[in-house]
Protein backbone atom coordinates (compact mmCIF):
# COMPACT_ATOMS: atom_id res chain seq x y z
CA UNK A 1 0.00 0.00 0.00
CA UNK A 2 1.29 3.46 -0.91
CA UNK A 3 1.70 5.92 1.95
CA UNK A 4 1.75 9.56 0.89
CA UNK A 5 4.05 12.27 2.16
CA UNK A 6 2.79 13.88 5.35
CA UNK A 7 5.02 16.68 6.55
CA UNK A 8 4.29 16.10 10.21
CA UNK A 9 5.62 12.54 10.14
CA UNK A 10 9.02 11.19 9.18
CA UNK A 11 10.41 9.12 7.76
CA UNK A 12 7.62 8.35 5.33
CA UNK A 13 7.07 5.42 3.02
CA UNK A 14 6.73 5.78 -0.73
CA UNK A 15 6.10 2.49 -2.50
CA UNK A 16 7.51 0.70 0.53
CA UNK A 17 10.81 2.59 0.60
CA UNK A 18 11.96 5.09 3.21
CA UNK A 19 12.40 8.58 1.82
CA UNK A 20 13.62 11.82 3.31
CA UNK A 21 10.99 14.21 4.58
CA UNK A 22 10.17 16.99 2.09
CA UNK A 23 11.80 19.69 4.20
CA UNK A 24 14.93 17.58 4.66
CA UNK A 25 15.11 17.01 0.92
CA UNK A 26 14.93 20.74 0.24
CA UNK A 27 17.73 21.39 2.73
CA UNK A 28 19.86 18.52 1.48
CA UNK A 29 19.23 18.58 -2.29
CA UNK A 30 17.66 21.97 -2.94
CA UNK A 31 14.11 22.81 -4.04
CA UNK A 32 14.75 21.84 -7.66
CA UNK A 33 14.86 18.20 -6.56
CA UNK A 34 11.14 18.28 -5.69
CA UNK A 35 8.11 17.89 -7.93
CA UNK A 36 5.57 20.73 -8.11
CA UNK A 37 3.16 18.95 -5.77
CA UNK A 38 5.90 18.46 -3.17
CA UNK A 39 6.88 22.13 -3.32
CA UNK A 40 3.27 23.11 -2.69
CA UNK A 41 3.13 20.62 0.19
CA UNK A 42 6.17 22.33 1.69
CA UNK A 43 4.45 25.73 1.44
CA UNK A 44 1.17 24.42 2.90
CA UNK A 45 2.98 22.67 5.76
CA UNK A 46 0.08 20.43 6.81
CA UNK A 47 -3.12 18.88 5.57
CA UNK A 48 -6.51 18.93 7.26
CA UNK A 49 -8.99 16.47 8.70
CA UNK A 50 -9.53 13.73 6.14
CA UNK A 51 -7.04 15.10 3.60
CA UNK A 52 -3.25 14.73 3.58
CA UNK A 53 -1.03 17.68 2.76
CA UNK A 54 -0.11 15.97 -0.52
CA UNK A 55 -3.74 15.60 -1.55
CA UNK A 56 -4.38 19.24 -0.67
CA UNK A 57 -1.33 20.27 -2.69
CA UNK A 58 -2.67 18.27 -5.65
CA UNK A 59 -5.96 20.21 -5.53
CA UNK A 60 -4.11 23.54 -5.47
CA UNK A 61 -1.86 22.42 -8.34
CA UNK A 62 -4.90 21.68 -10.49
CA UNK A 63 -5.90 25.36 -10.18
CA UNK A 64 -2.38 26.66 -10.82
CA UNK A 65 -1.99 24.44 -13.90
CA UNK A 66 -4.90 26.22 -15.57
CA UNK A 67 -2.55 29.19 -15.95
CA UNK A 68 -4.72 31.97 -14.55
CA UNK A 69 -2.89 35.30 -14.59
CA UNK A 70 -4.03 36.01 -11.02
CA UNK A 71 -5.16 33.30 -8.61
CA UNK A 72 -8.51 34.18 -7.14
CA UNK A 73 -8.66 34.12 -3.32
CA UNK A 74 -12.23 32.81 -3.37
CA UNK A 75 -11.27 30.08 -5.83
CA UNK A 76 -8.62 28.75 -3.46
CA UNK A 77 -10.85 29.10 -0.40
CA UNK A 78 -13.48 26.91 -2.04
CA UNK A 79 -11.07 23.98 -1.76
CA UNK A 80 -11.74 21.78 1.24
CA UNK A 81 -9.00 22.37 3.83
CA UNK A 82 -7.84 25.75 2.50
CA UNK A 83 -8.23 28.34 5.25
CA UNK A 84 -7.01 31.93 5.21
CA UNK A 85 -3.49 31.05 6.41
CA UNK A 86 -2.92 28.46 3.68
CA UNK A 87 -4.41 30.68 0.98
CA UNK A 88 -2.13 33.55 2.02
CA UNK A 89 0.90 31.23 2.05
CA UNK A 90 0.21 30.03 -1.50
CA UNK A 91 -0.54 33.47 -2.90
CA UNK A 92 2.49 34.99 -1.19
CA UNK A 93 4.83 32.28 -2.50
CA UNK A 94 3.52 32.65 -6.05
CA UNK A 95 3.74 36.42 -6.00
CA UNK A 96 7.31 36.33 -4.68
CA UNK A 97 8.25 33.86 -7.42
CA UNK A 98 6.59 36.06 -10.03
CA UNK A 99 8.45 39.14 -8.89
CA UNK A 100 11.84 37.47 -8.61
CA UNK A 101 11.83 34.83 -11.33
CA UNK A 102 8.98 35.71 -13.70
CA UNK A 103 9.03 34.08 -17.13
CA UNK A 104 7.14 37.00 -18.64
CA UNK A 105 9.20 38.91 -21.20
CA UNK A 106 11.73 36.09 -21.57
CA UNK A 107 12.65 36.12 -25.26
CA UNK A 108 12.43 32.90 -27.25
CA UNK A 109 15.15 32.88 -29.89
CA UNK A 110 15.40 29.17 -30.64
CA UNK A 111 13.62 25.94 -29.60
CA UNK A 112 16.00 25.16 -26.74
CA UNK A 113 14.84 28.37 -25.00
CA UNK A 114 11.38 26.82 -24.55
CA UNK A 115 12.40 23.72 -22.58
CA UNK A 116 13.21 25.49 -19.25
CA UNK A 117 9.74 27.09 -19.29
CA UNK A 118 7.90 23.77 -19.50
CA UNK A 119 10.24 21.12 -18.08
CA UNK A 120 8.48 21.13 -14.67
CA UNK A 121 5.55 19.40 -16.39
CA UNK A 122 7.77 16.50 -17.44
CA UNK A 123 7.23 14.44 -14.27
CA UNK A 124 3.43 14.37 -14.68
CA UNK A 125 1.85 10.95 -15.16
CA UNK A 126 -0.57 12.25 -17.79
CA UNK A 127 0.06 14.19 -20.96
CA UNK A 128 -0.35 17.94 -20.52
CA UNK A 129 -0.82 20.15 -23.58
CA UNK A 130 0.57 23.66 -23.13
CA UNK A 131 0.40 26.89 -25.08
CA UNK A 132 2.95 29.71 -24.86
CA UNK A 133 1.76 33.15 -25.97
CA UNK A 134 4.43 35.44 -27.43
CA UNK A 135 4.48 39.11 -28.33
CA UNK A 136 5.95 40.57 -31.52
CA UNK A 137 9.49 40.33 -30.16
CA UNK A 138 8.92 36.65 -29.29
CA UNK A 139 8.87 37.49 -25.59
CA UNK A 140 6.74 35.29 -23.35
CA UNK A 141 3.34 36.67 -22.35
CA UNK A 142 2.02 33.52 -20.67
CA UNK A 143 2.42 29.74 -20.41
CA UNK A 144 -0.87 27.90 -19.98
CA UNK A 145 -2.07 24.34 -19.68
CA UNK A 146 -4.84 23.70 -22.21
CA UNK A 147 -5.67 20.04 -21.55
CA UNK A 148 -4.51 17.10 -19.46
CA UNK A 149 -4.94 13.45 -20.28
CA UNK A 150 -4.66 11.76 -23.66
CA UNK A 151 -3.61 14.29 -26.30
CA UNK A 152 -5.68 13.91 -29.46
CA UNK A 153 -7.32 16.15 -32.02
CA UNK A 154 -10.69 15.83 -30.29
CA UNK A 155 -9.55 17.62 -27.14
CA UNK A 156 -6.77 19.75 -28.68
CA UNK A 157 -8.99 21.95 -30.81
CA UNK A 158 -7.75 25.22 -32.37
CA UNK A 159 -10.45 27.22 -30.57
CA UNK A 160 -9.11 26.01 -27.20
CA UNK A 161 -5.51 26.75 -28.16
CA UNK A 162 -6.04 30.24 -29.56
CA UNK A 163 -8.75 31.58 -27.23
CA UNK A 164 -6.32 32.96 -24.64
CA UNK A 165 -3.62 34.12 -27.11
CA UNK A 166 -6.29 36.22 -28.85
CA UNK A 167 -7.13 37.81 -25.49
CA UNK A 168 -3.39 38.27 -24.84
CA UNK A 169 -3.08 40.03 -28.23
CA UNK A 170 -0.32 37.54 -28.91
CA UNK A 171 1.62 37.74 -32.17
CA UNK A 172 2.65 34.06 -32.16
CA UNK A 173 2.34 30.86 -30.14
CA UNK A 174 4.38 27.78 -29.36
CA UNK A 175 2.66 24.60 -28.21
CA UNK A 176 4.15 21.74 -26.23
CA UNK A 177 3.16 18.53 -24.53
CA UNK A 178 4.93 15.95 -22.39
CA UNK A 179 5.29 12.23 -23.14
CA UNK A 180 5.25 10.39 -19.78
CA UNK A 181 6.76 7.32 -21.51
CA UNK A 182 10.00 9.24 -22.05
CA UNK A 183 9.89 8.66 -25.82
CA UNK A 184 9.67 12.11 -27.40
CA UNK A 185 9.20 10.93 -30.98
CA UNK A 186 5.92 12.53 -32.13
CA UNK A 187 3.03 10.29 -33.06
CA UNK A 188 1.00 10.61 -36.27
CA UNK A 189 -1.66 12.26 -34.10
CA UNK A 190 0.91 14.82 -32.91
CA UNK A 191 1.82 15.62 -36.52
CA UNK A 192 -1.83 15.96 -37.52
CA UNK A 193 -2.59 18.25 -34.56
CA UNK A 194 0.38 20.44 -35.46
CA UNK A 195 -0.82 20.85 -39.06
CA UNK A 196 -4.33 21.82 -37.89
CA UNK A 197 -2.92 24.38 -35.46
CA UNK A 198 -0.57 25.83 -38.07
CA UNK A 199 -3.47 26.25 -40.51
CA UNK A 200 -5.64 27.86 -37.82
CA UNK A 201 -2.83 30.17 -36.74
CA UNK A 202 -2.27 31.30 -40.32
CA UNK A 203 -5.95 32.23 -40.64
CA UNK A 204 -5.93 34.12 -37.32
CA UNK A 205 -2.62 35.86 -37.97
CA UNK A 206 -1.10 34.21 -34.88
CA UNK A 207 1.44 31.80 -36.37
CA UNK A 208 2.43 28.57 -34.67
CA UNK A 209 6.22 28.82 -34.34
CA UNK A 210 6.95 25.35 -32.98
CA UNK A 211 5.58 22.23 -31.32
CA UNK A 212 7.76 20.77 -28.56
CA UNK A 213 7.33 17.18 -27.35
CA UNK A 214 9.29 16.70 -24.14
CA UNK A 215 10.24 14.34 -21.33
CA UNK A 216 12.30 14.74 -18.18
CA UNK A 217 15.54 14.28 -20.11
CA UNK A 218 15.05 15.77 -23.55
CA UNK A 219 12.70 17.30 -26.11
CA UNK A 220 11.71 17.03 -29.76
CA UNK A 221 11.25 20.26 -31.72
CA UNK A 222 9.24 20.23 -34.95
CA UNK A 223 11.38 23.17 -36.09
CA UNK A 224 14.68 21.43 -35.39
CA UNK A 225 13.48 18.38 -37.33
CA UNK A 226 12.35 20.40 -40.34
CA UNK A 227 8.60 19.88 -39.89
CA UNK A 228 8.02 23.60 -39.31
CA UNK A 229 10.01 26.42 -40.91
CA UNK A 230 12.58 27.93 -38.50
CA UNK A 231 11.58 31.06 -36.59
CA UNK A 232 15.07 31.98 -35.30
CA UNK A 233 16.08 35.53 -36.11
CA UNK A 234 12.59 36.65 -37.08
Amino acid sequence: MRTEYVLEKKPVLIDGKHELDIRERILRNGPRSLADRELLAAVLGSGCAGKSVTALAHDVLDIIDKGRADLDVDLLKRLSGMGDAKVCAILGAIELGRRCYAIRDKRIVMPKDVFPLISHFSDRKQEHFLCISLNGAHEVISVRQITSGLVNKTVVHPREIFADPITDRACAVIVAHNHPSGNVEPSKEDVDITKRLRDAGDVLGIPLLDHIVFSQETYYSFVEHGLIAPFMGE
